[in-house]
């Protein structure tokens, strides 16, 4: 077998061993020609603590990354989906190999934590907002001239089809397009390139529904690309993925519960509610299956707990040795962490009246809402035509004016696939799958990597022990 020059490693959002089969021709034969491995999943089992965890090897109480986002007490707001490498606080693997040799070239496409990454080449999505209340697709990148070349060769990055109601294989297609490309013309010894397309419909309708077998068969082609790339140039090429999606059905809603104890505050601006997060009690970031707590005054800890416990839905309320035991005890876990039910996963959702959800409620936009929002993948389905009012909603704001792009509806219950929570099964969570046996590949590895856990477990460059998160 030929010595590999480089290694391409695809994060495949949502694949798990159990999908593997006939809709999956190309990942099947990478596994039968090498190694397929179920993962240790880390927890929560969310994108930016997975990627945390797989690239440093620690848990989160190491790096820092205790979900999408968490709650800043020095800025009294919670902040999601934030992008710059400087939030890690362990060692990563790119950052650790070019440490062991400088003329190690690492390329990160898409991987999160990009931003200002100490890497060669970087891209990732980075709207510009505009102060009429426009948000217009654009990329980050380094070096900065990749950003006009990309999209000069390949178009606008199409962000409205890497998040929203019409998300969608395009957005992972420019990932490809644009991953494809620079992997042949700039040979990176690593490159880490991530394809979200099967969290789409996976979360709209759940893993068995037509759409996301569909899906399925769709991202496995683009790997086929990615495997025909790596043929050529003599390269390695491995799939792993964060995390395994499971059918759910029902939506838990822990800030609604803390404002009826009267533990979460409200301000009433211009006829709505907005969470008042610095002057509540206690107020939860929902994350996918799994919460995150603040509670201000210890003593309001019981009173939090026991009203969350009773929440139908909630199926643990972690605390104290419970997060030490995880790896979860970091200050910005919050006190308390709420684990859904299999079929559950809980909502930012704080008003009692929809008339007074905040405006921004009806929108995509990630970095306003305290807590993830699923439902952003639907068009509200009370619209007769979606599409049309988002239209006319562009038109006005081309024109100079200022308006609401309000096409997101408020029914959770319209959500079919969730993550968060350890698997069942190994069959049923992350995966690795390499083109290689994996002692061969150890002993063919081109740069010093030898068993980063927990998941990488094959390739390994972290000193300390491995870490492997025990089920909550």
């Amino acid at each position: 077998m030929r010595e590999p020059s480089g290694l391409i490693l695809l994060d495949v959002v949502g694949m798990t061993p159990g999908l593997l089969g006939p809709a999956t021709p190309n990942m099947s034969a990478l596994a039968a020609s090498g190694a397929c491995v179920p993962l240790e999943a880390a927890f929560p089992a969310v994108t930016l603590t997975a990627q945390a965890s797989m690239l440093t090897g620690r848990p989160p109480r190491d790096h820092g990354i205790v979900g999408n986002g968490w709650w800043w007490p020095e800025l009294a707001q919670v902040l999601l989906w934030r992008q710059p490498h400087a939030l890690l606080q362990a060692e990563d693997l790119p950052t650790r190999l070019r440490r062991l040799n400088p003329s190690f070239r690492v390329a990160k496409l898409f991987f999160w934590f990009n931003m200002y990454a100490p890497v060669d080449l970087a891209v990732t999505p980075r709207p510009m907002y505009t102060a009429d209340g426009r948000k217009i697709p654009d990329i980050h990148t380094h070096p900065e001239e990749l950003r006009h070349d990309l999209q000069r060769r390949f178009g606008r990055f199409p962000l409205f089809h890497f998040w929203g109601p019409m998300a969608d294989l395009r957005s992972t297609r420019w990932i490809a397009d644009a991953s494809l490309h620079l992997i042949e013309s700039e040979r990176p010894d690593l490159s880490l390139v991530y394809l979200p397309h099967l969290d789409y419909d996976f979360q709209r309708h759940g893993p068995e529904h037509p759409a996301s077998r569909r899906a399925l068969t769709e991202i496995d082609a683009v790997v086929g690309e990615f495997m025909a790339l790596a043929e050529r140039m003599q390269l390695e090429v491995a799939v792993v993925s964060e995390y395994g999606i499971t059918p759910v059905h029902r939506p838990v809603h822990p800030n609604r519960r803390l404002r009826e104890e009267g533990l979460l505050a409200v301000r009433h601006e211009l006829g709505r509610d907005m969470l008042d997060h610095g002057a509540s009690r206690a107020f939860a970031v929902a994350d996918h299956q799994v919460a995150h707590v603040y509670v201000r005054d210890p003593r309001d800890l019981p009173r939090a707990r026991e009203c969350l416990i009773t929440l139908e839905g909630v199926e643990r309320v972690l605390e104290g040795e419970d997060l030490a035991a995880l790896g979860l005890d970091h200050p910005r876990s919050g006190q308390l962490v709420l684990l859904a039910e299999r079929d559950a996963w809980f909502t930012w959702y704080f008003w009692e009246d929809d008339a007074r959800a905040p405006d921004f409620a009806r929108t995509v936009d990630i970095h306003r809402k305290p807590g993830y929002d699923p439902a952003e993948l639907f068009f509200d389905p009370r619209l007769s035509l979606p599409k049309l009012r988002a239209m006319r909603r562009l038109v006005q704001r081309k024109l100079g004016f200022r308006a609401l792009m309000d096409v997101i509806g408020l029914d959770a219950g319209v959500v079919g696939g969730s993550h968060g929570r350890p698997p069942d099964a190994p069959e049923s969570g992350p995966i690795l799958i390499t083109g290689r046996p994996l002692g061969e590949w150890e002993r063919a590895a081109p740069f010093p990597l030898r068993d980063l856990p927990p998941l990488l477990a094959w390739l390994s460059g972290a000193d300390p022990e491995p870490h492997r998160s025990p089920s909550p």
